[in-house]
């Protein structure tokens, strides 16, 4: 009966918590890229490591790791290093620029040429109980699988473990947070990230137990990492946008979408009563000219026949005194009368005519309709709309964006039309990602879909964006379908969803 009660009470509570976002796979996967092992070999000389860690890219070629797993005390001597990136390309001697004994960071800068893909930093507040993910090479896991010295020289995915921030509790010496993300030996220097991928922390340490207490794990909060890395004129990359999860984005999106609809909707109401009271308002006023123009030709008939009889009666008198020729006249004006008092008496206005004599009156009389809300030719200024982004990686700053009609932009660049709007995908030699950039002047707004990929995959987009020469703006077909080919080609090779959803409102 206990164990039943116990039972319970774990599942009403699992019910009743809040639930947390959940992480996409793709982002972790994304952030690991910028995980890099940090071996130690002894300086002089030797080719047997004595020891290793973990380290954040933070810049091309800047690793940010533990102070203690590049110690020289630590080993009793001298030591060299070597980062052994996590994906791609071979092991790459480096050397400590700076170390923070006190907070436990250390920084170093890889061998002249070689860059890496840096990771992201969040630098928002990290709720309590948020979800968060250690990145790093435990020795343990080495172990476990009997990799030898060649296998921890090549590259190999980092293992990722998952877990809680407890916030509340820090080291007394310099900001920690507080998490359950189980790490080991050689996880030190690795990064926390939250669920987009960004980096949280620099894990660093753990609580001791004998075995029989739960194990809590520390890692190094970002302001202090933040700190040390302006210190030495680290332009390392960061975000202060809360992640939301795709599911949230769509969702998010789509609630958007239906508002955007009902507010439509609703002016579409309001406009059409405000046409049918004022097509009510000008029939009724078409009504009574009607009446009025009827009344007046009906009484300038009757006065046309009077005085039509009035030179009939003339012209008879005229001509009983043989005055011919002026009874011609009499009867002449006559005859005119007559025929303008039947062309009056018929050409009277029908009230069959409202409808159309209404429609005619409020074409002539209603303003122009309101141009739509298209982008002109021209500079325009693109500001990121948070609501609609989905923000793991990038910079919200302002995005300058020089339109033309004929799709080129910024004077260099050729989009093509695909629907209602115009879409060119990029794929840089010098990062690691791909981006599907559009543009929809029907309501000027501006997006890029980015995708964080893995080396291989960078390749393959790389050499199917080489396939074809676009270089500058041109509107010829040849060209247009060359962009056409290229953007198919690249899109082929992409996941479904993007890591990144960046909406700008430009004017």
């Amino acid at each position: 009966m206990r164990k039943f009660l116990i039972g319970l009470s774990i599942l009403v509570s699992a019910l009743l918590m809040p639930s947390l976002a959940h992480a996409d796979p793709e982002d972790i996967a994304a952030a690991s890229r910028s995980v890099v092992r940090v071996v130690v070999f002894p300086a002089s000389g030797g080719n047997i490591p004595i020891g290793h860690g973990s380290g954040i890219v933070v810049t091309p070629n800047r690793v940010l790791t533990n102070a203690h797993v590049v110690s020289d005390e630590e080993y009793d001597g001298a030591i060299r290093l070597v980062i052994v990136p996590s994906d791609g390309g071979q092991a790459i001697s480096a050397e400590v620029v700076d170390r923070s004994p006190r907070n436990d960071l250390a920084l170093v800068a890889l061998s002249d040429g070689n860059r890496l893909p840096p990771a992201t930093f969040f630098s928002g507040p990290v709720g309590d109980g948020a979800d968060v993910f250690a990145i790093g090479y435990p020795g343990g896991v080495d172990i476990a699988q009997g990799l030898n010295m060649d296998d921890v020289l090549r590259p190999q995915i980092p293992v990722k473990t998952r877990g809680n921030i407890s916030a509340g509790r820090s080291a007394k010496d310099f900001e920690t947070l507080l998490h359950t993300a189980a790490i080991g030996g050689g996880n030190s220097g690795g990064p926390l990230v939250d669920a987009c991928g960004r980096v949280l922390g620099v894990n660093s340490f753990g609580s001791l137990s004998d075995g029989s207490d739960a194990e809590f794990f520390f890692a190094i909060a970002q302001r202090e990492a933040a700190a040390f890395l302006r210190r030495n004129n680290v332009a390392f990359r960061s975000v202060d946008v809360p992640c939301l999860s795709r599911a949230e984005m769509t969702r998010a999106e789509a609630e958007r979408e239906a508002a955007e609809r009902a507010r439509i909707q609703e002016e579409n109401r309001l406009a059409e009563s405000a046409r049918s009271k004022s097509f009510a308002e000008a029939r009724r006023h078409v009504e009574y000219d009607i009446i009025e123009t009827r009344d007046n030709r009906s009484m300038l008939t009757v006065i046309l026949v009077f005085l039509a009889l009035g030179a009939a009666g003339s012209a008879w008198q005229l001509l009983e005194r043989e005055r011919r020729e002026h009874a011609k006249m009499a009867g002449g004006a006559a005859a005119v009368m007559v025929i303008v008092a039947l062309i009056v008496w018929f050409t009277r206005p029908s009230f069959a005519e409202v409808d159309e004599l209404t429609k005619a009156r409020l074409t002539d009389t209603e303003d122009p309709a309101a141009p739509a809300e298209v982008a002109q030719e021209g500079k325009l200024t693109c500001v990121i709309d948070r609501s609609r982004s989905r923000i793991t990686v990038s910079d919200t700053n302002d995005v300058p964006f020089e339109w033309t009609n004929n799709g080129c932009v910024n004077g260099r660049t050729q989009y093509v039309e695909d629907g209602n709007r115009w879409v060119r995908t990029f794929v840089p030699s010098n990062e690691e990602q791909v981006s599907i950039v559009s543009f929809q002047p029907g309501n000027s707004t501006y997006r890029i879909e980015r995708h964080l990929l893995g080396a291989e995959a960078m390749k393959q987009a790389r050499d199917a964006r080489n396939q074809y020469d676009v270089k500058s703006c041109s509107a010829d077909p040849a060209t247009i379908e060359k962009v056409q080919a290229m953007n198919s080609a690249v899109r082929q090779l992409l996941p479904q969803q993007p890591n990144e959803l960046l909406t700008y409102n430009c004017n």
